[in-house]
């Protein structure tokens, strides 16, 4: 069985792709299978993963957009998950999709190849862009549940209506199984009142559940990208490695 997650929120700047590559890594510690898909034009994920996007001559593009086997574009990468990497001609996919019958399915499609390819994996995470184009709908479209990341200010949850609001129309159209697990808060300093209060609105006007813990702001985040791998190969034991850690054991229980 696999499960796949969407990690969601229209809002950029919320963890969401340090999120998808620490998830990802501390699932494969746990012993799990993991699959990463970058969905972002901007190639976040993938360049943070140690692959420089214009070194690419195949991408997740090449697969949606040209019919091309997820197997030929699969990159395994040094903290243990594959990876289904962008560049930035994932933009152009986007606009090639606009007019093609059945847009909302074709990742779902193509993750369902790579499964009768034998190249199945116990979870698969989508880094989705920050907008809620195409991309993002065919991801909630092939996805068992989403999270949202949220940093934990008032201003960063203004958006989690409108992703909601998306989340309920898949369901209605092209997904009617798609779960809300949650919400994920990043970037929290739990020494000040405001994080602590944002948490808790968020919580009660969404009815959402949150889900723990709360990942602390450090440097440590920043500074794992210029290495190429997640933070929890490049600061182990910090309070960040921790915290995904045990994230990814909380969904792991979910399954």
């Amino acid at each position: 069985m696999t499960t796949t997650v969407a990690l969601a929120n229209q809002k950029g700047g919320v963890a969401k792709t340090t999120s998808v590559a620490s998830i990802g890594a501390a699932l494969v510690e746990e012993g799990q299978s993991v699959l990463l898909v970058d969905l972002d034009p901007q190639a976040c994920l993938t360049f943070s993963l140690g692959i420089d996007p214009e070194d690419l001559e195949l991408s997740l593009h090449h697969v949606l957009a040209k019919g091309f086997s997820p197997s030929e574009v699969l990159i395994e990468t040094p903290d243990g998950p594959d990876l289904l990497p962008a560049t930035i001609e994932l933009a152009r996919a986007e606009a090639d999709l606009l007019t093609r019958t059945g847009r909302e399915h074709v990742l779902r499609a193509a993750l369902e190849q790579l499964a009768e390819e034998g190249r199945a994996h116990d979870w698969v995470l989508l880094d989705c862009p920050p907008s809620l184009g195409v991309l993002t709908v065919a991801a909630l479209t092939a996805a068992d549940a989403v999270v949202v990341p949220l940093q934990c200010e008032t201003l960063s949850h203004r958006g989690v209506g409108q992703l909601l609001d998306t989340v309920h129309d898949v369901r209605r159209f092209t997904n009617r199984g798609l779960e809300v697990w949650g919400v994920l808060p990043t970037m929290y300093d739990g020494r000040t009142n405001h994080a602590r209060t944002v948490l808790e609105t968020i919580s009660e006007t969404y009815d959402l559940a949150v889900i723990e813990p709360p990942v602390p702001k450090t440097i440590k985040f920043a500074e794992a990208p210029a290495a190429g791998r997640s933070i929890l190969a490049t600061a182990r034991t910090s309070k960040g490695a921790k915290a995904y850690r045990e994230v990814a054991r909380n969904l792991l229980s979910r399954r």
